[in-house]
Order: structure tokens, then C-alpha cells, then sequence
């Protein structure tokens, strides 16, 4: 796969999109949302890739925004336009049937802290820079940043965040919840390498029930969350997965599982 602005590999049973963009520290521009959901779907096509690894290029930022340049130039049916796009990328993310890691090296505002946030979770080095700094050009998150960081740390928070525009420092968005896990920078990619290892090892099946029913669980109530969580349960159970992760157990060794999403 080659693309202009983004890298695509794949290692064994996990695959890696990197924003390749370091001079503008890797600014999301119509360029780069357009790569990442042609990528994107190809991931999801790939019964082969287990977990997705999303970072960015460089020492600097993982994504240090949306490119302010493009943004300066558009109008409101443009701006809706480019939106619209990026939140098909976000969409994309949160629905890709696999797990996904952000590897946060260095800044993630604007659109780069929007990008992370689709993702699964958060690994971050720790002169990881994070923020939606949007207040600051005279507009707002326009990626879904209003909407996750406000799930994930309470509206009072994200209010705070978006008013101010501030950065946090890695460790402090660890203790506030957005971030999972902070490094030294030459071992995050290392660390998070070895995450998507043991993840990919699990069952596809029981990765993907999961991730929907966590997922589609936080935007209704708790009962009604149970009950999807119910329906997921009994559809892991009658996957090939379920048989072989029982009978693995049962005879002391190591399941190998190999379901497809696909039937």
C-alpha cells in the first residue's frame, strides 16, 4: 500500500498507520482524513490484522492538529465538508472491528487529541503534549472533540479543557483517565507493540463483542447496556473461539484461536 502522506505496515498479525507528515508535525490536512479511510477500510477488509497501531512520524508530535493553513482558507461549506471528513476518519476508528492503540510521541492537540481519542486507548512517551487548543483560532473542536474527551473525563473537565485551550502533560492526563500508560520515549513503541501482541493472540471474536459492547453501552442506560452485553455473550459462545478457548483450558495448553469475523 503507498500513500503520500501516511505509512502502512504490517507486522505479523498487527498493522501500523503512521501520519507521515513531520514538517508540519504531522497537521491533518483533506489529504491525509483521505488516506486514512482508504487505509482504514483496508484494515477492516483484512481478516489477517489482528490490532491496529495508529501514530505519527518524527520525535516532535504525533498530530499537532488540523493544518491551519488549509482551515484558513475555507469557507462554511468547505469547513462542513472537511468536519464531515474527519469525523469519518473518527467514526472509522471507533468502529473498526479490531482493537486500536494511539502511540502518542510528543504533541496530540486539536484534531491530534480527537484522533487518539477514536482509538481504543492511549499509550503516550512521556513528553507527550496533549490539548484542544481550538479556543485559540477563534473556533472549537470540529473532530469529535466536544463529544469523546467530555465521556471520558466529564463535561466539567472537558468544559475547562476547550474554554482554556490548555495542555496537559502526559502523566496528568494519566490521573484525569484520557491516557492509559506513559513511557520513556524509546520505549513506546516497544510497549505498545507488545500490547498489540497479547491482544492479538485473544480471539477476534470475543476482541470485536467486546469492543462493541463497551463501545455501543456507554450511550444508553445501564440495563439496556447489560442486555447488549447479554446478546454479545451468547454470540461468543457459539464461535469456534469459544470451543477452543474452553477445550484449550480444559487440556492445560494455549488456545489458538481462529475465528473469523467474516463466519
Amino acid at each position: 500500500m503507498s500513500y503520500e502522506t501516511i505509512l502502512f505496515e504490517q507486522e505479523d498479525d498487527f498493522a501500523t498507520i503512521t501520519i507521515n507528515r513531520p514538517k508540519s508535525l504531522n497537521a491533518l490536512n483533506s489529504k491525509v482524513l483521505q488516506e486514512l479511510v482508504d487505509a482504514l477500510d483496508k484494515v477492516a477488509g483484512n481478516e489477517d490484522i489482528r490490532v491496529l497501531i495508529l501514530t505519527g512520524a518524527g520525535e516532535k508530535a504525533f498530530v499537532a492538529g488540523a493544518d491551519i493553513g488549509e482551515l484558513s482558507t475555507l469557507n462554511p461549506v468547505q469547513a462542513r465538508y472537511f468536519a464531515k471528513n474527519g469525523h469519518m476518519v473518527m467514526n472509522k476508528l471507533q468502529e473498526l472491528p479490531i482493537p486500536v492503540i494511539a502511540a502518542v510521541n510528543g504533541f496530540a492537540l486539536g484534531g491530534g487529541l480527537e484522533i487518539s481519542l477514536a482509538c481504543d486507548f492511549i499509550y503516550a512517551s512521556d513528553n507527550a503534549k496533549i490539548g484542544l487548543p481550538e479556543i485559540n483560532l477563534g473556533i472549537i473542536p470540529g473532530f469529535g472533540g466536544t463529544q469523546r474527551l467530555a465521556r471520558i473525563v466529564g463535561k466539567n473537565l472537558a468544559k475547562e479543557m476547550i474554554f482554556t485551550g490548555k495542555m496537559l502533560g502526559a502523566e496528568e492526563a494519566m490521573n484525569k483517565g484520557i491516557i492509559n500508560k506513559v513511557l520513556p520515549a524509546e520505549q513506546l513503541m516497544p510497549e505498545v507493540k507488545k500490547t498489540a501482541g497479547i491482544m492479538a493472540a485473544k480471539g477476534k471474536v470475543s476482541l470485536n463483542a467486546a469492543k462493541k459492547a463497551i463501545n455501543d453501552g456507554m450511550d444508553v442506560d445501564l440495563s439496556s447496556g447489560c442486555k447488549m452485553e447479554i446478546n454479545a455473550f451468547a454470540l461468543c459462545i457459539a464461535s469456534e473461539d469459544a470451543k477452543e478457548g474452553t477445550t484449550a483450558f480444559l487440556e492445560k495448553r494455549t488456545a489458538a484461536f481462529k475465528a473469523s469475523l467474516k463466519g
